[in-house]
């Protein structure tokens, strides 16, 4: 357990911890993805959620044994982007995460380090009310390093003015654990994306969740107690 008064910031993911963004993620690749010719499972979009819109890319097209330049690229992940804007509709919050950026806000700093597009983040933080929440936001457009590397947890955390080890993420992808623990910081897993509770105890996490409906585990782990 922490002492109380040692964590001064919470730093969520998006994709598969905040929100159930799946399928609006894997429809939007493979809209582009099927354009270009290269055709991948669901689920190998799935399994990559959270490392970035770019490096998915780059593994489909290997996986197709294709060749991908540099302009192909970009072009890919821009539309892919535009794509993924467009169908917020199909995004929901997963139970509890109202109620637990709640519980935080004012005891607490707190950022969002998602690896999904500015573009995309700017249009479902307003449209799923809880922009406000948040002291600092950074996407994908941000860092150059995808997870698993800690880059985008540093950055939230400097942004915050906060020392990593001060720092607890929330995360639901072995990515996401491992860039956490790469980073120094303590790290609680949520199995609600698409990786087993099995999987992510895999990774060493210091406190393993069904869902954020556990607000009071979660509060009682970043306070000490509730």
């Amino acid at each position: 357990m922490i002492g109380v008064g040692m964590v001064k910031a919470v730093i969520f993911d998006w994709d598969g911890t905040l929100a159930d963004t799946k399928k609006a993620v894997v429809q939007s690749f493979q809209e582009v993805l099927g354009e270009a010719g290269c055709r991948v499972s669901d689920e190998f979009i799935e399994r990559r959620i959270g490392i970035g819109t770019k490096k998915t890319i780059i593994e489909a097209f290997r996986e197709c044994h294709m060749r991908l330049d540099v302009s192909k690229l970009e072009k890919l992940a821009n539309e892919k982007i535009r794509i993924q804007a467009e169908l917020a509709d199909i995004v929901r919050l997963f139970d509890g995460v109202t109620e637990l950026l709640e519980a935080l806000q004012g005891r607490i700093q707190i950022a969002l380090a998602t690896m999904s597009s500015r573009k995309v983040v700017d249009k479902l933080l307003p449209a799923k009310e809880i922009g406000g929440y948040f002291d600092v936001v950074v996407t994908a457009d941000e860092v150059v390093n995808p997870k698993p590397d800690p880059e985008i947890f540093l950055v939230s955390a400097a942004r915050l003015g906060v020392e990593p080890e001060d720092c607890v993420v929330v995360e639901d992808s072995i990515f996401g654990v491992r860039a956490a623990k790469a980073a120094g910081m303590k790290c609680i897993a949520v199995s609600s994306g698409v990786y087993s509770k099995e999987e992510l105890e895999e990774e060493n996490p210091d406190l393993m969740i069904d869902s954020l409906v556990e607000k009071d585990r979660v509060l009682s782990f970043i306070f000490g107690s509730v």
